[in-house]
């Protein structure tokens, strides 16, 4: 009697492996779609960096530089008017802070918060 009822218990059937395996295909999807927004705000956090050269031209030539590197990098989800440029201490600091969108399925969206503050230390400015 008690290898009868361990035979019965083979595994998982064919309806709960699809549906174990569509549950993951969506996050596997939500990934895909994810991508090129977090490549888009490396793409920002990269800029924001970068800037380290023209901080001692103060603000203006800091958002002139922004500007050149948001066309070059083709970023979408915020303009470089959108990063708050402030003078602290002896140096800058940058701020970015926004909601990017990604399409996921029909009328359903993704949306993603980022929030970065980089500071650019040692400069000299107005």
């Amino acid at each position: 009697m008690r290898q009868s009822s361990q035979r019965r218990q083979g595994g998982m059937t064919a309806l709960g492996f699809l549906i174990l395996v569509a549950f993951v295909g969506l996050f596997i999807y939500a990934a895909i779609r994810l991508l090129p927004v977090y490549l888009e705000y490396f793409n920002v956090v990269r800029a924001m960096e970068g800037i380290k050269a023209d901080a001692e031209g103060g603000a203006s030539a800091m958002r002139n530089a922004l500007e050149k590197r948001f066309d070059i990098e083709d970023i979408k989800s915020l303009t470089y008017k959108d990063i708050e440029i402030r003078k602290d201490g002896g140096g800058w600091v940058l701020h970015a802070a926004y909601d990017a969108e990604a399409p996921y399925i029909g009328n359903v969206g993704l949306v993603v918060h980022f929030d970065k503050t980089v500071t650019l230390s040692g400069s000299a400015g107005p």
